[in-house]
């Protein structure tokens, strides 16, 4: 009786407010968990972290030194990874940001990946403002979930973005390296010294935010980085 009575509130609590998929806002089966099965099969992977010379990779050559650089999926306006991104940026779904990590997490697990051997996950901070509007950083989930799958620490504050830059989506891909350089700042260099340092990101279009942020890394005595994001726009 009691299981009879839990499930009849389950049932109308999923009526009212059905869990549903991050990508296509279908409701999600058992089983299914953020995405649907459809929709985590069909993800637009780019396969950067089996080539050395990737296309996101060379979007940092002559400019940053990196071990390796590699983006989970392709970015195109309209379509489900736009919307996975807005769920996680906008509307309070870390949980997308988590899956994602995880997902591409085992990836590089898994596979032959070029980058190795990483020993801290950093984010790319938010400003102080950006943070407390939003109330977190979209970029914390995905990098949690990277850390779970590597079994590799992550840390969150060891950066810091100190200037609040006008958005990169307002302005040209001219303008973008201008807007973001000295931004940012290394808070806690000691963290940092020596170690070899993935930089995870969202989203990447012309890479000048990663850039900043990887120089100001790089400045560190004796660090080597590399850099991973959930996107990268395509040219």
């Amino acid at each position: 009786m009691l299981n009879s009575v839990a499930q009849y509130f389950t049932d109308v609590f999923d009526l009212l407010y059905p869990h549903v998929c991050a990508a296509c806002s279908q409701k999600l089966l058992n089983g299914e968990e953020v995405l649907c099965f459809s929709c985590e099969a069909t993800l637009p992977q780019t396969g950067h972290w089996n080539d050395k010379q990737n296309a996101m990779a060379q979007r940092f050559w002559g400019r940053v030194e990196l071990r390796g650089a590699a983006a989970f999926l392709h970015f195109q306006k309209g379509e489900n990874v736009q919307h996975l991104l807005h769920q996680l940026k906008y509307r309070g779904r870390k949980d997308v940001g988590l899956y994602l990590g995880t997902i591409f997490g085992q990836l590089l697990k898994e596979n032959e990946s070029i980058i190795q051997e990483v020993d801290l996950i950093l984010p790319v901070p938010l400003h102080w403002k950006k943070l407390k509007q939003r109330g977190y950083n979209q970029c914390d989930p995905f990098a949690e979930g990277l850390s779970r799958l590597l079994n590799i620490p992550w840390h969150a504050n060891a950066i810091e973005r100190r200037h609040e830059n006008i958005s990169q989506t307002k302005i040209s891909r001219f303008d973008r390296y201008g807007n973001v350089e000295g931004i940012f700042a290394v808070v806690q260099p000691e963290l940092l010294k020596g170690k070899h340092l993935l930089l995870v990101d969202d989203v990447v279009t012309t890479g000048a935010t990663a850039e900043a942020c990887l120089t100001a890394i790089l400045a560190i005595e004796n660090t080597t980085a590399s850099f991973a994001s959930i996107a990268v726009a395509r040219r």
